[in-house]
């Protein structure tokens, strides 16, 4: 036991440092403006905290969406694979595999930024349980932990938990906010499921999985919900509120192509394509209506042969003057009699 909690003690110790560091950095902020040891200066750093965190995670977050979405076009041939080998479930895990690892694909990739999360969930559990026993972790110091402890947002202490206190009012929040935190949850993995998935993908072992994960882990957070300090409700609401956006942004743009998502993508494209006066299939400007072109005009008449003219001296001597040569008009119509 106290070689695993030396284990421990090595990945959590950075952790603390890096979360109080942030804490302290954002209620030097909050705290000039609603007070050192107002809880909305404290709520706020926790909130900005966690947007910091999820920023940091982003990376992870784009493989994740690249991952599931692998996974979504491959079921076709997982299914395939199924019923070639589904009497020899080890030839089949093994050429399921491997079917993976050409396509660059990892089946657990998609749960990395929950994984990822989790330590620094603890480390922020921790932290505040500790300020709520009046020990300090990380660089908190012994004011901050006092400003933390007793720092208070509607009524409640931010250390509180439901099963930490007495009073009513601090247990309603508490309730409020783990139904949040489950909500939040559940409706993060629905939306994933119900508008970028295909249909051929809602049948296989990863949405097995992926049906397990979105009833399982709001059932998880609501049992363990009620422990939770008013801080780190606050701190995973957020994150599952931001985890929210961030899909809603990808599947909206990026959707797994024959899925609702980008069914619905095609449509808003060729209404815009129609506004813009564009044909929706080829995305071209439409000529259809386009003016008739203007008739060239008609070739200017032929002009007059002007009669040469005579020297003096041809006019002295009575030489008649030349008949003048016939226009171009004359020639074609004839001589008149």
């Amino acid at each position: 036991m106290g070689f695993l909690g030396d284990i421990g003690s090595f990945v959590m110790t950075p952790l603390y440092y890096l979360i109080s560091v942030l804490l302290v950095a954002f209620h030097k902020v909050f705290g000039a403006v609603f007070g050192a040891t107002s809880g909305a200066s404290w709520a706020l750093s926790i909130i900005g905290l966690t947007l910091v965190i999820r920023a940091a995670l982003i990376p992870l977050f784009v493989k994740q969406i690249k991952s599931s979405r692998n996974m979504q076009l491959l079921q076709p041939k997982v299914k395939e694979l199924q019923k070639k080998y589904g009497h020899d479930r080890e030839k089949l895990t093994q050429e399921t595999m491997a079917l993976y690892r050409e396509t660059g694909t990892n089946p657990f990739s998609s749960c990395l930024p929950i994984l990822v999360q989790m330590p620094i969930f603890l480390a922020l559990f921790r932290l505040l349980n500790a300020a709520a026993n009046d020990k300090a972790k990380g660089v908190l110091t012994k004011s901050d932990v006092n400003a933390l402890s007793h720092a208070k947002i509607f009524g409640a202490q931010i250390s509180d938990s439901f099963t930490s206190t007495n009073f009513t009012s601090v247990r309603i929040l508490a309730a409020i906010l783990v139904v949040a935190m489950t909500a939040t949850t559940f409706l993060t993995q629905r939306q994933l499921m119900s508008k970028n998935m295909p249909a051929d993908a809602l049948s296989g072992p990863y949405a097995q999985q992926q049906k397990l994960l979105l009833y399982v882990l709001p059932v998880v957070f609501a049992v363990g919900g009620i422990a939770f300090p008013i801080g780190v409700l606050l701190y995973w609401t957020t994150s599952n509120l931001w985890t929210m956006g961030q899909q809603f942004y990808v599947i909206r743009n990026n959707p797994a192509p024959n899925t609702e998502a980008a069914r619905a993508k095609e449509r808003r494209d060729a209404e815009k394509a129609r506004r813009h006066g564009k044909d929706p299939a080829t995305n071209s400007a439409d000529t259809t209506s386009a003016a008739p072109e203007t008739p060239a005009p008609p070739p200017a008449p032929p002009q007059r042969q002007q009669p040469k003219r005579q020297s003096r001296s041809q006019r002295k001597g009575g030489q008649p003057k030349p008949a003048p040569k016939p226009t171009t008009e004359q020639t074609e119509q004839g001589d008149t009699p």
